[in-house]
């Protein structure tokens, strides 16, 4: 019923922010002659135009990177599709051939596009996949069930997909299932067993000075979770039927966590439009169409990883099972591994990632790495300044020294 009375509210609201769309110009034209009181309804406008969800993956608008002295042309390549997944890479044309490596993107409620900046960092010397996630909501029913176990899947299909040597890197959630990947692909002798494997900001042990998102996590039964927080998927849409964790419900969890800051924020926005501090104005803008694009998860999915991440820590354990297989990580021998961590980190807090050291107790030391990023937070371990010119460097030279 939750989805119901969103979608009703979005359908009744549509039009009016459309109105406040397309007023919005004329307003700001009349305002320039010094008219206060229309500015300021301009800026209005525009604030409640920028303050609505979508459920459409934005453009990740990577068309070139600087690589050396050299500025080269990037397109989109859809390499493989699933019905949940597109395995997108960024090409590239360069010589000499560079290192292959397939970022996975959390699902968590948002696109992809999240990691569009760590994509673009990383695209000056290697060549980038990534695991361009499907909205629930458009998959439709027929595609089956998606949980942790075909999490795994697609991890491992588009590695055999890309070729032996691929360099594997997980950013925040999917670092259980990339390690689980690599695990089990080690153990088979996989030609394609990636040679690094990097886990950044990602909940491998959340025992571990556990943050206010574990302690939500087991605060409650699962029974709660099952009948709180999954929802049916509305009937216009062709996944209509389909059990979701609506993004919408995700987003407002992370909008409470830091409640004033995203207040302030659209404050600071009103006034940089109503100034004419347009560069200001515009980088609140990109940041929230970004952070509004929402993707509803599979219900399998988002409450196994209730269970098993968060709840009963089911990899830390030597508990975690593909399709009942047991996950060993102690067979991992040959992948690099390099796990990366944000000293700041309120979602994945210190230890939680170093833990995936631990569990590959049979990897030499010469293969095994820790970074810790003083002074950053969550999205600071792969996003912004420090990850540019100081994270990066250290993924790099891993995947580098791997080759």
């Amino acid at each position: 019923m939750i989805y119901h009375a969103y979608q009703t509210q979005e359908d009744v609201l549509g039009p009016m922010r459309i109105a406040a769309m397309k007023a919005a110009p004329t307003l700001h034209d009349f305002g320039a002659w010094g008219w206060d009181p229309v500015r300021r309804f301009a800026a209005a406008c525009e604030v409640f135009t920028l303050a609505r969800l979508t459920h459409r993956r934005p453009e990740f608008g990577i068309d070139s990177i600087v690589t050396g002295k050299r500025e080269l042309a990037v397109t989109e390549q859809n390499v493989h599709t699933t019905p949940f997944a597109t395995l997108l890479r960024f090409r590239k044309d360069t010589t000499p051939a560079q290192p292959r490596v397939l970022i996975v993107a959390p699902m968590s409620g948002h696109f992809a596009t999240l990691l569009r900046e760590s994509a673009r960092t990383m695209l000056r010397d290697h060549d980038v996949y990534i695991t361009d996630w499907h909205n629930a909501r458009d998959v439709p029913m027929e595609a089956g069930r998606f949980g942790i176990d075909e999490y795994i899947d697609h991890i491992i299909e588009f590695l055999n997909i890309i070729g032996p040597g691929t360099h594997l890197v997980a950013i925040c959630q999917p670092c259980v299932e990339a390690l689980a990947a690599v695990a089990l692909m080690a153990e088979d002798g996989h030609a394609a067993t990636p040679a690094s494997l990097t886990l950044m900001a990602g909940p491998i042990d959340c025992r571990v000075n556990p943050t206010a998102v574990n302690e939500l996590a087991t605060s409650r039964p699962m029974r709660w979770f099952e009948h709180n927080l999954i929802e049916h998927v509305p009937v216009h849409y062709a996944g209509m039927r389909r059990r979701v964790y609506p993004g919408f419900l995700q987003l407002s969890a992370f909008l409470n966590m830091n409640l004033q800051r995203h207040i302030k924020s659209f404050k600071d926005y009103f006034e940089q439009l109503v100034q004419g501090d347009h560069e200001k104005a515009a980088a609140t803008r990109r940041f929230y169409e970004e952070y509004f694009a929402v993707s509803d998860l599979s219900a399998d999915f988002y409450l196994e990883t209730v269970k098993l991440v968060f709840q009963e820590h089911a990899l830390a354990r030597g508990k975690l099972k593909w399709r009942d297989r047991p996950i060993n990580p102690r067979a991992i021998r040959r992948t690099a591994l390099l796990t990366v961590e944000g000293e700041r980190d309120d979602i994945c807090a210190l230890g939680q990632t170093l833990a995936a050291q631990d569990l590959c107790e049979k990897l030499p030391q010469y293969l095994r790495t820790h970074y810790v990023q003083a002074g950053v937070g969550h999205y600071g371990v792969f996003s912004g300044k420090r990850w540019e010119s100081q994270v990066y460097p250290a993924v790099r030279d891993v995947i580098y020294s791997s080759e």
